[in-house]
């Protein structure tokens, strides 16, 4: 392991598509949806022989910190953070870049989102490696998801032709042609067909000083900001960063810094069995299904009734003549809801929030 490589994990999201199961206080990233480990948990497990957690950090918020803090004790305390607002990406990276730099001029640093799912761990690795080594060298560097159909949900990474597929350098950093947004339907189409448009999997890695370097040129507000706190353990660190956090820029990395700059490369990954488990339908199609493509968690009889997903642990759920439904049962509240639709349950918790439903959030 290179002692120079540093991981940050961003855990300040909310999971609203994964209510009612995700709360403030028990968002996404801290529930095992999938497995006997948390989402989080298994983000450290599967980096940890690349980058050990003692030299791993978390953004959260404060709703989650301890939370987070409970389930990755071998993550020392200190390099858990919740940031004083939300501010999205950018000045999140940017801030963990400031203080990784002040502590190790030549720190390395991937970011990882806190809620993927990676199903071929060691393919995961090799790529995580050849990423690290590409930003070493000064790159900013993205990994590209092969798609595998036409998602209009996700962004797209541009590569060069022959830069991917059969016959391509496998896991070679190459420059970035362009970022595209989120696609409709035909457009997506012809990014799968093409072989060459890879979703942005939202892992990145650079040189914290590289980093530092365009931000200032590109988000000169927010640099300028950081770049004015006090030493990370300084007794002064938390106080400034609560006047000067909340006063940077609202935006993403995508947006403020990688589509703006001309260092830019990306690794065109082969499958390793990636997921961002976006909603219930992705846990879904993650889970085995009975002979009649139900997923249960728990006790479930079903007559006539197909493909459905039931999460109500602790409770038998009898099921009769309906499909394509998500079921998802809590002491407080329960979700019924067309499989179809599961990207739309952050809009009852946009309901519930304007109806001051606070005990519900």
């Amino acid at each position: 392991m290179n002692p120079h490589h540093y991981g940050l994990i961003l855990a300040g999201g909310r999971g609203t598509r994964f209510w009612p199961r995700s709360r403030k206080h028990s968002a996404k990233q801290v529930l095992n949806v999938v497995g006997d480990r948390s989402l989080i948990q298994a983000t450290v497990d599967r980096l940890a022989p690349v980058i050990p957690p003692e030299r791993l950090w978390v953004l959260t918020n404060d709703q989650l910190r301890e939370t987070i803090i409970e389930q990755l004790p071998e993550i020392p305390r200190r390099q858990i953070l919740a940031e004083p607002a939300q501010r999205n990406t950018a000045p999140t990276i940017g801030l963990a870049a400031t203080i990784l730099h002040s502590f190790d001029p030549d720190a390395v640093m991937g970011v990882f989102p806190a809620d993927h799912v990676v199903g071929k761990p060691a393919t995961y690795r090799a790529v995580v490696r050849s990423a690290l080594k590409s930003a070493a060298t000064g790159r900013l560097t993205v990994i590209g998801i092969p798609p595998r159909w036409p998602e209009t949900g996700y962004g797209y990474v541009e590569f060069p032709r022959g830069a991917c597929g059969a016959g391509a350098p496998a896991r070679q950093a190459v420059t970035v042609q362009k970022f595209h947004e989120k696609p409709d339907l035909a457009k997506a189409r012809r990014y799968l067909a093409a072989g060459r448009y890879y979703w942005n999997s939202g892992m990145f890695f650079w040189r914290a000083a590289t980093f530092l370097d365009e931000l200032r040129r590109h988000l000169s507000r927010t640099a300028t900001l950081l770049a004015a706190l006090p030493p990370f353990r300084s007794r002064r660190f938390a106080e400034a960063l609560a006047s000067s956090f909340p006063r940077c820029e609202n935006i993403s990395v995508d947006y403020a810094v990688l589509e703006k700059s001309d260092k830019v490369s990306g690794i065109p990954a082969p499958d390793f069995g990636w997921n961002d488990v976006g909603s219930w339908n992705a846990v879904y199609e993650l889970l085995p299904r009975d002979p009649h493509g139900n997923v249960v968690i728990h006790d479930m009889f079903a007559v006539d009734s197909h493909n459905n997903f039931v999460d109500a642990r602790g409770k038998v759920v009898a099921l009769l003549g309906v499909d394509d439904l998500i079921v998802v049962d809590t002491p407080d509240a329960l979700l019924i809801a067309s499989r179809s639709r599961a990207q739309s349950v952050g809009e009852i918790v946009k309901r519930l929030e304007s109806a001051a439903r606070h005990d519900l959030l």
